[in-house]
């Protein structure tokens, strides 16, 4: 099995949370990633709305758009092929975990990097005792290492 790296992300809407993760996934897209949101509720309205208000290629807008933003979940997974890969999932904390679990349990034949995304909502009061858990954040600023 290949190297699973994990880091965190806080969003306290779904506009916010593709407003911090968008910058990242395209700049991942285009060293020809792949990108994997698995998400507690569907994000294809939202994303939608920000793609029409944020200043974006025409070729960068298709690709991210190519992603699938559904809800449909791990199913997502079976269709990861041979590239390293960073996996988006997105929800309340117990989902998260559960996700988490289930991808614990495969064997990835590339490195594959998770980004947990917290609801800010739900967790506000045990933020800190979260990022614990991580080395790194992904925040509108980029990837930040957690002291």
């Amino acid at each position: 099995m290949k190297t699973k790296e994990k880091l965190c992300l806080f969003f306290a809407s779904d506009y916010h949370f593709e407003m911090i993760s968008l910058p990242y996934i395209n700049k991942e897209l285009k060293k020809d990633k792949n990108v994997v949101i698995i998400s507690e509720n569907d994000l294809n309205n939202t994303l939608n709305t920000v793609l029409d208000r944020v200043n974006l290629k025409p070729e960068d807008r298709e690709r991210i758009v190519k992603i699938d933003w559904n809800n449909n979940n791990l199913n997502k997974i079976k269709e990861i092929n041979n590239k390293e890969t960073i996996i988006f999932i997105k929800g309340k904390e117990n989902y998260i975990n559960n996700i988490n679990k289930d991808i614990d349990n495969l064997d990835f034949e590339k490195s594959t990097k998770i980004v947990n995304c917290y609801d800010i909502n739900e967790v506000e009061n045990n933020i800190k005792e979260i990022a614990k858990g991580y080395s790194e954040v992904l925040s509108t600023s980029g990837v930040e290492k957690l002291l």
